[in-house]
C-alpha cells in the first residue's frame, strides 16, 4: 500500500515539474549544423566579403571570416579588428552582408523612372504637335 502511494506521489511530483521547469535551450540537431558548417565553409573562400551572423537568441553580428575550424569558426569585426571565436550550434543563420537591393540601387531605379516620365511629357507634345498628328507614337 506504502509503495502504491510513494509511486504515485512520485510520478505527481515529476509530473509538475517537468510542467513547471521551463525548457532553457534548443538543441540544434546535427544535420543543422551541418548546414550552417557548409554555409561558412562557402562564404570563407571570399576573404574580402563581409558576412552576417544571425544567433539562436536574436542578435546579429557581421564581419569577416577569418578561419574556420571544425566545432567554431573566427568572425572579424570590420570596425575594430577584434575576432570572436563562435560556435556553428550557437548560429541560427549566415548569409553574406548586404544580400538584397540597397537604398542607392531604389534611388537610382527612382530617378531613371522620374527622368523617363518627365520626357515623355515633355517630349510627346512637341513631337505629336498638339495632337494633331495620329502617328507613330502620337
Amino acid at each position: 500500500m506504502i509503495k502504491t502511494h510513494l509511486a504515485l506521489a512520485l510520478s505527481v511530483v515529476i509530473t509538475v515539474m517537468s510542467f513547471g521547469l521551463p525548457l532553457t535551450a534548443k538543441a540544434q540537431s546535427n544535420s543543422e549544423a551541418d548546414k550552417i558548417r557548409s554555409k561558412v565553409h562557402t562564404l570563407s573562400a571570399s576573404k574580402n566579403s563581409q558576412v552576417q551572423v544571425k544567433f539562436r537568441d536574436g542578435t546579429k553580428l557581421k564581419g569577416y571570416i577569418d578561419a574556420v575550424e571544425p566545432l567554431s569558426f573566427t568572425l572579424r569585426d570590420p570596425k575594430n579588428g577584434t575576432t570572436q571565436s563562435i560556435a556553428y550550434s550557437e548560429v541560427e543563420s549566415i548569409s553574406k552582408a548586404g544580400d538584397g537591393v540597397s537604398t542607392k540601387t531604389w534611388l537610382i531605379i527612382g530617378g531613371i523612372a522620374a527622368g523617363s516620365v518627365a520626357t515623355w511629357l515633355i517630349v510627346k507634345p512637341a513631337v505629336c504637335d498638339g495632337g494633331a498628328q495620329t502617328r507613330g507614337i502620337c
